[in-house]
């Protein structure tokens, strides 16, 4: 068995998702904390691996893209994995492809929770914590951290009261962000505000379409700020439904960036409206005030860790119900007016100076 002053390379396989990739990121801060003198990959689907480019808490980010076939993928990343010769191999994802290539690559200390049938894959099978539906998602990736201090440095780690979920980017990827607004007309000194009408594996976690354009539409005439839609490649779409005729105000970025250049977007914005989606998580997390509409999600468990984050949500009795689609009236949205989300903007961009 590997003991801890064995550690010199340890392997995580992060998250799928922009979301739950930023909410990882205290416990990959506690990771570097606890392990100071191992050197640390992070595994990410590529979508979303150049977000961590410059992160001081891992020492490489490789892109693990699926190649359409399970079995491929398996044995890809068994390859990579065993060319590394990793002595740690810690498993944020919950699917079982990543634990079953780690063992296949040999790795001595296998570490994730146990399940989906994972327990015999890993030589450390956590037990998921009962509390795991009533605190933040956040808690839960750093008591699998936590579970690895106790069990390969032997000694108990205590967790943070406050998380950091926060992340820098470099003054290149912010210069390549001016450039883009640059580019798109808007002076530096313009008042931004980002806004994400879209959620990629949910229909019912969006707000009306028609909103958000009214919604912008007011942004821009009463506000007198610029609008910037920003979204992935498969939500185009959404563009043609909110720049309407004004193109000059309203600009459309929508799949025209990567994930870590929409993180630096977001922050040269002074706040974004969005729905429960990725760009939500981003947006704190580089310190921009952020308006998050709820709807079918559970805001105890996914809501944007940070002060900088303010839920707009409506207290229907079927929510949270965590559906893909709505088999009803969609109420916990539709009651949701552009009236309330307006005046949440106007007091987040002009009353609420500090931290909420």
């Amino acid at each position: 068995m590997v003991q801890k002053n064995e550690i010199k390379r340890i392997a995580v396989r992060g998250p799928n998702w922009v979301g739950d990739t930023v909410m990882s990121v205290p416990a990959l801060k506690l990771l570097s904390a606890l392990f100071p003198a191992a050197e640390i990959d992070l595994l990410l689907r590529g979508s979303v691996a150049d977000l961590f480019e410059d992160a001081d808490f891992v020492n490489s980010v490789v892109a693990i893209d699926d190649p359409g076939s399970k079995i491929r993928s398996v044995r890809e990343n068994t390859a990579f994995l065993a060319s590394r010769r990793y002595d740690l191999a810690v498993i944020l994802t919950n699917s079982f492809e990543p634990a079953l290539s780690t063992l296949f690559a040999g790795i001595p200390r296998r570490i994730g929770y146990n399940k989906d049938l994972r327990g015999l894959l890993l030589t450390d099978p956590v037990p998921v914590p009962d509390w795991k539906t009533r605190r933040h998602e956040v808690f839960f990736y750093l008591h699998l951290i936590a579970e690895v201090g106790n069990r390969i440095l032997g000694r108990p780690v205590f967790l943070e009261a406050e998380p950091d979920a926060s992340f820098t980017l470099s003054q290149s990827r912010i210069d390549s962000a001016l450039s883009l607004i640059k580019e798109a007309g808007v002076g530096p000194q313009k008042n931004l505000v980002a806004v994400g009408a879209g959620s990629t594996n949910s229909r019912a976690k969006r707000w009306g379409l028609d909103r958000f354009a009214e919604l912008c539409e007011r942004l821009v005439d009463e506000l007198d700020v610029s609008v910037v839609l920003l979204g992935g490649p498969n939500e185009v779409e959404i563009a043609e439904n909110l720049v309407g005729e004004r193109p000059n105000k309203i600009i459309d970025l929508i799949g025209k960036t990567s994930v870590a250049d929409a993180a630096a977007l977001l922050k040269q914005c002074r706040l974004l409206v969005a729905n429960d989606m990725g760009l939500a998580h981003l947006a704190p997390a580089v310190g921009t005030k952020t308006a998050v509409i709820f709807g079918p999600t559970d805001p105890v468990t996914t809501r944007p860790f940070s002060d900088d984050a303010f839920v707009i949500r409506e207290a229907v009795d079927c929510s949270p119900c965590m559906l893909r689609d709505c088999p009803i009236d969609h109420r916990c949205m539709t009651r949701i007016t552009v009236d309330r989300v307006f005046a949440a903007c106007k007091d987040l961009l002009f009353f609420r100076n500090g931290r909420l």
